[in-house]
């Protein structure tokens, strides 16, 4: 009785840790099977249509009935405005996304997330809305890391090297899971644009999250929004209903997994943990997911880990690092500094999150 009361008490203080572990095995299973469905021949702006409907559809009940007393009135400005913001970041990012994904693994599309945390800050430096300063340590250290992960994801895309597990990939090898250089350049480069157009979005909510503070239902309407433009776009380039076709199959479990599981249990864990832990807290952890889908991806992928991709990972990962112990040190020099001005007063939370 008393382990068990022991186990009870560990697992209640660890509880964002165990969240946090949770989530990244759901973002990496999110790319796996993304790329099965794809990979099945559903069609990306499909996927993306069918994705944010199930969102839609799973945020919509607790968007209602939670926000409803603090959900400000919905001018026709402001509906315009979030639709803009919609088409800019979510739609065409993830259209963008699941497009490139055709043409690279499963691997690399959660590695190439990692530099979203990069491509916001440099967008920030240049709309002065993020600060650098190269006289301190922090400053250097989120300069240094947003290069180290840029050149992470250059080495990533353009360099290969030899395989690492020669086995897998002379045994196992699958020829549907090989990929010529021009293709996976291709798909690098579209999955980049995507990133950049997700910073872009995550760029733009900070002013309309101050004209429109009900989060869970902003983000609703964005799903929805997204929802309609892709099925829009989906009918104008492929008229051929069969390719709407839902069955029990992976593609029906993809496209749910994403919309349900992805868009709506994590939002509220990623909350959750960022009040409990801090916006830092739940960054430190996204790493995690790659090596999570490297393993997976070899198992039910037979997809070959090359150097190249493992030397473009580490550069990812300690790009990343590096900028999140620069920000997290900021972060504290500013509250120190603010302290004997605004005492007794809660620091915001905010937080950039690196997963699509």
């Amino acid at each position: 009785m008393k382990a068990l009361v022991r186990i009870a008490m560990a697992m209640e203080k660890n509880k964002p840790y165990i969240a946090m572990i949770f989530i990244q095995f759901v973002y990496a299973g999110m790319s796996l099977f993304s790329k099965a469905a794809i990979s099945e021949g559903m069609k990306p702006s499909v996927f993306v249509a069918y994705r944010q409907g199930f969102a839609t559809l799973a945020l919509a009940p607790f968007a209602f009935f939670f926000e409803s007393k603090k959900s400000p009135p919905l001018s026709f400005n402001l509906l315009c405005k979030i639709f803009f913001v919609s088409l800019c970041g979510i739609t065409l990012s993830l259209n963008l996304f699941y497009f490139g994904m055709n043409f690279t693994s499963a691997t690399f599309a959660t590695a190439i997330t990692n530099t979203i945390p990069a491509m916001v800050f440099i967008m920030a430096i240049i709309s002065r809305m993020e600060t650098a300063s190269l006289s301190e340590w922090h400053g250097i250290a989120k300069v240094l890391g947003s290069a180290v992960g840029i050149s992470g994801a250059m080495v990533f895309t353009f360099y290969k090297g030899p395989a690492i597990y020669h086995g897998i990939e002379k045994e196992n090898s699958d020829p549907s899971t090989t990929y010529s250089k021009a293709d996976w350049i291709k798909g690098a480069l579209l999955m980049l644009a995507a990133n950049l157009t997700w910073s872009l979005w995550l760029i733009m909510q900070r002013p309309i999250v101050k004209q429109y503070p009900a989060k869970l239902r902003l983000t609703t309407l964005q799903c929805f929004f997204s929802c309609i433009m892709s099925a829009v776009w989906a009918m104008a380039v492929d008229r051929n209903i069969s390719s709407w076709k839902l069955g029990f199959d992976i593609n029906l479990l993809s496209v749910v997994y994403c919309g349900v599981i992805v868009t709506g249990i994590t939002y509220w864990l990623q909350v959750w943990a960022v009040e409990k832990k801090g916006p830092v807290f739940t960054a430190i952890f996204s790493p995690l997911a790659l090596i999570l889908t490297a393993i997976l991806s070899a198992v039910f992928f037979k997809e070959t880990l090359h150097w190249g991709s493992a030397c473009g990972a580490l550069l990812l990962v300690g790009g990343l690092y590096s900028f999140l112990w620069g920000k997290n040190k900021e972060e504290k020099s500013e509250t120190n500094e603010e302290k004997p001005e605004t005492k007794g007063e809660a620091p915001p939370l905010e937080s950039v999150s690196v997963h699509q």
